[in-house]
């Protein structure tokens, strides 16, 4: 969808400025953000790309006025409440009122070295040959989907390379809104810097994007 979240290439918003010698947290409460986020995550009832369309779906003003964490937090609220393991009233209250869905599995403290070790590898086997190759020229679909989609809208409807083909991954639009992983092959492609910002760009920059094959057309 095109969200708060899709900032690539909008003016207005600053240069990025990274912070010197950042901190991993700003803040005590930051840490339980993450662990909250991932300790959720663990109760098997949504997918990683159902949670970042929870996020994607914040109010424009409420998500570019929160902080990195405040949106991770704010994501877990929807979909708590969504997967009915709180209720609005219980997560601003802070206590349960009621039963609610019993998680799949929990994670207890013994367990986060060896689940963090592991990750959440979205590799998944196809049965068709890659459609593009290495050096092949393509254009990225122009479309403005409701849904979750990877393709940012800087890219879209542009003309590129393929760098590489990364191998064959769960594929997020349709793994977002249960319809299930399809997993598709994953590109890289390399655009120039004139054919994404147009006249005036940098004529010696490039910009690359890992693009599921549903994206891609031939040029």
């Amino acid at each position: 969808m095109n969200g708060p979240h899709d900032l690539g290439g909008q003016m207005g918003f600053g240069p990025v400025a990274p912070e010197k010698d950042e901190p991993y947290f700003h803040a005590e409460w930051e840490k339980w953000a993450l662990g909250i986020t991932l300790s959720c995550g663990a109760f098997g009832a949504w997918t990683i790309d159902e949670s970042r369309h929870a996020r994607e779906n914040i109010p424009p003003a409420d998500y570019l006025a929160a902080s990195y964490y405040e949106i991770w937090i704010r994501g877990i609220d929807t979909l708590l409440e969504r997967h009915g393991f709180a209720t609005r009233a219980e997560l601003l209250s802070g206590h349960a009122q009621q039963a609610g869905t019993i998680p799949k599995r929990v994670l207890k403290a013994d367990m986060v070295s060896a689940a963090l070790a592991k990750g959440g590898p979205c590799d998944r086997p196809v049965g068709d040959a890659p459609r593009f190759i290495v050096g092949e020229q393509v254009r990225t679909r122009n479309f403005n989907p409701r849904t979750h989609t990877r393709l940012p809208r800087y890219a879209r409807a542009k003309t590129g390379v393929v760098e590489a083909v990364q191998g064959s991954f769960v594929f997020p639009d349709d793994n977002a809104h249960g319809k299930g992983e399809n997993p598709q092959w994953l590109y890289t492609v390399v655009f120039s810097g004139g054919e994404v910002w147009g006249e005036g760009a940098d004529p010696s920059l490039t910009v690359s994007i890992d693009a599921w094959e549903s994206y891609l057309e031939p040029a």
